[in-house]
């Protein structure tokens, strides 16, 4: 292999690893910030006896939260796109 294409295959492997990362830490706040709002309605429930009412406001709080992020991942790709 020449050094022409070892450079090559480091500047596409860190490429990758970098967009892979920032791929994995977006899952993670989508899941992080969803399992939070569910498991907390789920405990207020519990606490108050309030079957399915605060999980519920729970599951739409985390979909709202992931919505909110995935528009904010947007507008920095497109900014970084242009």
């Amino acid at each position: 292999m020449r050094s022409g294409e070892k450079e090559k295959f480091s500047d596409y492997f860190g490429r990758s690893v970098r967009a892979l990362s920032d791929y994995l830490g977006i899952g993670f706040q989508i899941a992080a910030s969803f399992a939070f709002f569910v498991l907390g309605g789920y405990w207020v429930d519990e606490q108050l006896g309030t079957s399915p009412l605060f999980l519920l406001i729970g599951v739409g709080a985390g979909l709202t939260g992931m919505i909110l992020l995935l528009i904010k991942v947007v507008k920095n790709a497109n900014r970084k796109g242009r």
